[in-house]
């Protein structure tokens, strides 16, 4: 999606509220988030639509609620 704002692991952290970065980091990892690792030194970066859809299901569980 064009002019989606690219975030750090440590804003997506921040956005959905966890404590420690190394979760958003796991996530990449094993593919339960979507992103790019840029190289080891820059890290990874992850289009915000991309939190959405993540926090999406959770959204939908409390208004079904």
């Amino acid at each position: 999606m064009a002019g989606d704002e690219l975030l750090t692991v440590t804003e997506v952290a921040q956005r959905l509220k966890l404590k420690n970065p190394e979760t958003v980091r796991r996530w990449l990892r094993t593919g339960k988030l979507r992103g790019v690792l840029i190289s080891d030194a820059v890290g990874w970066r992850v289009r915000a639509s991309e939190v959405d859809r993540l926090v999406e299901p959770a959204n939908a569980e409390q208004t079904d609620a």
